[in-house]
């Protein structure tokens, strides 16, 4: 399992497999409480799911663990 979170969105992917290749996540469901997005592949499984105000919704250790995605890109070095 691998969180990543952009804190400025705050949104959280938790990807609940080893990694999810292009176009594998074929159905997303919203939450009945339109909290999050689950997306399943082909089959009907749980790829990750996508959580809306993650900062509140989640606990503090797993988003303190997340990758970050927020963060601007260095830029490249002079050679």
């Amino acid at each position: 399992m691998r969180v990543e979170y952009d804190a400025r969105a705050d949104m959280a992917y938790i990807c609940l497999v080893d990694g999810i290749a292009p176009g594998e996540a074929v159905r997303q469901v919203p939450a009945e409480d339109d909290t999050a997005i689950l997306d399943h592949d082909v089959h009907g499984r749980l790829l990750g799911i996508e959580v809306f105000s993650a900062g509140r919704r989640l606990h503090p250790e797993l988003l303190a663990g997340a990758e970050r995605i927020d963060r601007e890109p260095l830029p490249p070095s002079r050679s």
